[in-house]
């Protein structure tokens, strides 16, 4: 059942399963919260409380908003997780992944840890070296040609965003997504986050004091080297608190795309960090 949680500027549609300790999901942008429908049958089995949230413009949160930064994001969650009695481990998906480095360095008597999929969490340079990289080239293109507007091209990049393997649910998915983008608000949404700069959230990272769980797609097409990017937040962040975890084949989508394997690596950080 869908709840809806007030906050300033407009409302967070969000859903609560399972029983346990409490793990907050957050998907990217772009996605509503069915990106995580693989996973939060799988979290409620093994013994959690799942609140699995719609961003601010997506979903079924409201769609206009004064901007959509991942600090936004963040007051979002923080609110969320408030709400909801944290602390919680925070799990967020790109931008959300960013997102989540802010609301643990701003909030950390509510997030008792984080997991960031495929995170968006530094300010991104592109050298000569990436652009040989025929994925990243392909990605960039894509996603940059789909945040200005089309729904066609944001499909085009979620192509390669799966790469190899798609959900048995694909075209449904596809369809789902079109039709989100297609209502008052949402593509204005989609182009607002893909503006926003994760300089915000860059400059949270050394603030983290929680246990951090990266987790990186080593076919991720919004990087030339995935590992690397992962690498690079765990070096920003204090000595100890984080790692990086790669999962081969997967794309920018581990969550969606290789579920399986995506829980296989939150379960024991769950057990280690989750407060009961």
């Amino acid at each position: 059942m869908t709840e809806m949680l007030a906050v300033d500027g407009g409302t967070i549609a969000y859903q609560v399963s399972g029983s346990g300790p409490l793990v907050v999901l957050a998907p990217g942008m772009g996605n509503g919260r069915s990106a995580y429908r693989f996973v939060v049958p799988r979290l409620v089995a093994a013994g959690y409380r799942v609140a699995v949230t719609d961003l601010r413009g997506a979903g079924e949160s409201s769609a206009q908003w004064p901007s959509y930064t991942r600090t936004d994001i963040a007051g979002d969650l923080i609110a969320l997780i408030r709400h909801l009695g944290g602390p919680a481990v925070l799990v967020g998906h790109s931008i959300s992944g960013g997102a989540a480095t802010i609301a643990a360095a701003r909030a950390p008597e509510l997030v008792s840890a984080v997991v960031e999929l495929a995170p968006f969490t530094r300010a991104q340079s592109v050298s000569l070296g990436d652009l040989r990289v025929k994925r990243f080239r392909s990605g960039m293109t894509r996603l940059l040609t789909g945040i200005l507007g089309s729904v066609k091209w944001w499909h085009r990049y979620l192509d390669v965003a799966f790469p190899g393997r798609k959900p048995a649910d694909w075209d449904a998915q596809l369809h789902d997504i079109a039709v989100m983008l297609g209502e008052p608000g949402r593509m204005k949404a989609l182009q607002g986050m893909g503006k926003s700069t994760p300089a915000d959230a860059g400059a949270e990272l050394g603030k983290v004091r929680q246990p951090a769980l990266i987790i990186e797609g080593s076919l991720d097409p919004d990087w030339a080297d995935p590992r690397a990017e992962g690498e690079a937040i765990v070096a920003a962040m204090p000595a100890g608190v984080g790692r990086v975890e790669v999962i081969e084949g997967a794309g920018h989508y581990p969550h969606t795309q290789f579920p399986e394997e995506t829980v296989a690596l939150l379960l024991p950080f769950l057990k280690a960090h989750a407060d009961a």
